[in-house]
């Protein structure tokens, strides 16, 4: 296994073990576990905050993979990808939110927010999981040209 497989491997298992978390602290907090719920909560952001950081610097440093499948099947994986990308933000941004809802005490905002970006979550991680196994799995990809490299070079 490469640097190019072996950084979109580490990051899905993290984003994966996130939403896991997540379904955890959700559990927690229905039998009114509130301190171990929290706890499972910040691991759960840390997970996704080190998924994203090896996201980006990979993009950043080495680019996208290309996809490696049917041309027949590309513009159904990039609808996919764009359903993917557009439910991670949303994700991201609602964490954050709840997250901070939770932090500030305010629970009834904080448990209406938490029931919805949870299954944003969820949905989030296997559809990131799907795009892995397509690009690395299924139909393994080129890779395109280095962010940096296309900036600098």
């Amino acid at each position: 296994m490469d640097i190019y497989t072996i950084m979109p491997t580490i990051s899905t298992a993290l984003i994966v073990t996130s939403a896991i978390l997540v379904a955890f602290g959700w559990r927690l907090a229905i039998k009114r576990r509130l301190v171990e719920h929290q706890r499972m909560m910040f691991w759960a952001a840390v997970t996704a905050i080190l998924f994203f950081l090896i996201y980006s610097s990979r993009t950043l440093i080495s680019g996208n993979t290309e996809w490696g499948g049917p041309d027949s099947l590309k513009p159904f994986y990039l609808a996919f990808l764009l359903f993917h990308i557009t439910l991670a933000t949303v994700g991201a941004v609602f964490g954050i939110t709840t997250l901070t809802l939770g932090y500030r005490k305010k629970f009834a905002k904080h448990r209406k927010w938490g029931r919805v970006t949870s299954l944003v979550w969820f949905v989030t991680a296997i559809t990131g999981t799907a795009v892995y196994i397509l690009l690395y799995l299924m139909y393994p990809g080129g890779h395109t040209k280095p962010v940096l490299d296309a900036i600098f070079g």
